[in-house]
């Protein structure tokens, strides 16, 4: 592929070979490629979406909407949906191809010989084919996911409960048979729906808080209130109604609503969850949670909490078991419950704090809870109570969530779940990657301390980097000489040239700038994706350097009026065609050339070659004597007013 895409963008067949035989051996690709990870697959996926989109818009020129046409414009979408379901990343890669697509596009607008049913159609088939496609594959793929992959598994945590009860196992052998709607005197456990840090749940204990805190801070001494991440019996809360003594479900249940006051009672230890006016142990400026003890001094108990269905339909809604997503809003200070995620000290357990947040509009995942095992209370003594606490929930009936509601929360695990914010041993910036300062161990033999490592050939890689900066400073110049009518390439390569950068350029900026804005732990090969396009671009800069630059400053070194003995106007005809010809090449370009600013150019650079039009009362015998030193005897003479007007005549044909 690499090959095809240099042959592709108009270079010839040695730079494309030489694009070939740079991939072949270049040490972290093969190592890459060898060990099956994904960055392999990715890179598979970036060039085939490149390549399909070049033979694509080269087929446009001779054949649109032919089967050609069509099958490389939709397999360009399909690929581009491929490196995007491989990583993440592959949607840069993507962005390029739809960005250099939508250049094109524009120009086709333009394009006077199209009509407008013609131009329409070109821009429905390429809407189509680059962004209708690549989402349906793109949906396909996880609708099979989720199809094969429906049992419950090791990391079901990090998803909510209404996702792990939907798989076959695990939560959702505890949710089947579950109450739906959630009535005073159920029985919940609360689950809060950011899972950051971990994943956990409303939790209390016996334990108080300390009187006094490291920092000289006082507490209120009450019970400890904190979010525990793993299963426990005491993360059983009572849904009490304030009006009734008793935590037991009326026959028939009264369901709690929007907008309703509830107390929650601790299951094991039937203490009301309260709030007030006392710092939160590490978060000061929030109130401490607690379950509330009666001291008999003078702090009363605040424990009325409105609830706040955030995901509600009307304000009728019922809160329901799993589906409901709800926040508890305290009735005497307006502060919301919220989990602040900082781990206690070993008084609280090392487990995570909670607190009362003062309300804010904003929707935020830590002050966000639902009900994820639920069962209607039926004991009315204590003892009775812990026993059917300890005891399972029923198993009937399974909930099941939608597909695209299942899509949708797994694409946002995806973004936004990080396992693990320490440093690796081998962890690199994206600043050593350029210069190949970094590198990873893959494998250790135990006995003969053999090893893998992942490293780049650090000539290939100066060797690219150097290229991009030459590509760079080149583009820049002959914008600058463009912009002042100085044409330095014919149109069609510079045409060529600009689209190689953007693919090849193009191609290594996207996949390797964003990487400064990641806040990740980021490893060598993530530069891969973006080596692999600046590996292309090397004999891309080396083939024009060749043809154009180094070919010109030869020229440009001859002598204006002689080769040795014989002069370039007395006799060597081939070397001031060769002149003549360069001129023409370095200037032919479109129409709008042959301005007047272009035509003075063309005519001072002949003047500065072949010398100056006669001036005032200057005769032609004048100048033979100069014009001729040192011309061989048995050539004819040409005077050097000739030799100016011949080449105006020249330059004036071009």
């Amino acid at each position: 592929m690499a090959y095809q895409i240099v042959w592709e963008l108009g270079f010839s067949h040695c730079a494309a070979v030489g694009a070939a035989l740079l991939i072949l051996i270049e040490n972290a690709l093969i190592t890459q490629s060898r060990l099956m990870l994904l960055e392999s697959a990715l890179i598979f996926f970036n060039l085939l979406a490149v390549l399909s989109y070049l033979k694509f818009s080269n087929s446009q020129k001779h054949g649109p909407f032919s089967p050609s046409w069509w099958f490389w414009l939709i397999l360009t979408g399909v690929a581009c949906a491929c490196a995007v379901g491989i990583k993440y990343v592959g949607v840069f890669t993507y962005l390029l191809v739809l960005g250099v697509a939508a250049v094109h596009a524009w120009h086709l607008i333009g394009d006077q010989t199209l009509s407008n049913v013609r131009v329409l159609c070109h821009l429905l088939a390429r809407a189509v084919a680059l962004l209708v496609i690549p989402v349906l594959v793109y949906l396909l793929f996880f609708y099979v996911h989720l199809l094969l992959l429906c049992r419950s598994g090791p990391h079901d945590q990090i998803m909510s409960s209404a996702f792990q009860a939907s798989l076959e196992g695990g939560l959702a052998r505890i949710t089947q048979g579950q109450p739906l709607e959630v009535a005073y005197g159920s029985q919940v456990t609360l689950k809060n729906a950011f899972g950051q840090p971990v994943p956990c749940w409303l939790h209390s204990h016996q334990s108080t808080y300390p009187v006094i805190y490291e920092n000289g801070r006082g507490s209120s001494h009450q019970q400890q209130v904190t979010c525990y991440p793993f299963k426990d019996v005491n993360n059983w809360w009572i849904v009490k109604d304030p009006g009734r003594h008793q935590l037991v479900v009326n026959n028939p249940p009264r369901p709690v609503r929007h907008g309703d006051i509830v107390q929650l009672a601790h299951g094991m230890t039937t203490r009301l969850l309260n709030t007030h006016d006392v710092a939160a142990p590490l978060s000061p400026h929030s109130q401490e949670v607690s379950c509330y003890i009666d001291y008999n001094v003078s702090m009363p108990a605040q424990n009325l909490w409105r609830l706040d269905i955030v995901n509600r339909e009307s304000d009728t809604d019922v809160w329901k078991t799993i589906v409901s997503e709800v926040r508890f809003v305290h009735v005497n200070t307006s502060a919301v419950l919220k989990l602040s995620g900082a781990p206690l000290p070993d008084w609280g357990f090392r487990q995570l704090e909670v607190v009362g947040e003062q309300l804010s509009r904003g929707y935020h995942g830590s002050t966000v809870w639902s009900v994820e095992e639920h069962r209607y209370g039926r004991s009315q003594e204590q003892k009775e109570r812990e026993l059917e606490l300890h005891s399972p929930t029923q198993t009937d009936v399974s909930r099941n969530l939608s597909f695209m509601a299942r899509f949708s929360e797994l694409q946002w695990r995806m973004l936004t779940v990080r396992s693990d914010d320490s440093e690796h041993k081998y962890s690199s910036t994206p600043l050593d990657w350029v210069m190949l300062d970094t590198n990873i161990a893959y494998w250790l033999h135990p006995r003969t301390s053999a090893q893998i490592h992942l490293l780049g050939n650090i000539v290939i890689w100066a060797s690219a980097s150097l290229a991009t900066l030459v590509y760079a400073l080149l583009f820049i110049w002959y914008l600058f000489r463009r912009r002042r009518r100085v044409c330095d390439l014919p149109e069609d390569c510079w045409l060529r040239w600009a689209l190689a950068g953007a693919l090849c350029a193009g191609g290594w900026a996207v996949n390797y700038v964003p990487f400064f804005m990641m806040e990740k732990t980021l490893f060598l090969y993530h530069y891969l994706p973006a080596l692999t396009f600046q590996i292309l671009l090397l004999p891309v800069v080396l083939e024009h350097v060749s043809d154009h630059l180094c070919r010109y400053g030869a020229l440009a070194a001859t002598p204006p009026w002689g080769y040795g003995s014989r002069g370039v106007l007395n006799g060597d005809s081939s070397v001031m065609q060769m002149g003549l010809g360069s001129q023409a090449r370095l200037c032919r370009g479109s129409e709008d050339e042959a301005n007047e600013g272009c035509r003075e150019r063309k005519v001072a650079d002949v003047h500065g070659r072949w010398g100056r039009p006669f001036g005032p009362g200057e005769h032609q015998e004048q100048r033979e004597g100069q014009g001729n030193m040192g011309r061989d005897p048995e050539q004819p003479v040409v005077r050097g007013r000739t030799a100016w007007c011949m080449a105006e005549i020249n330059q004036e044909a071009l």
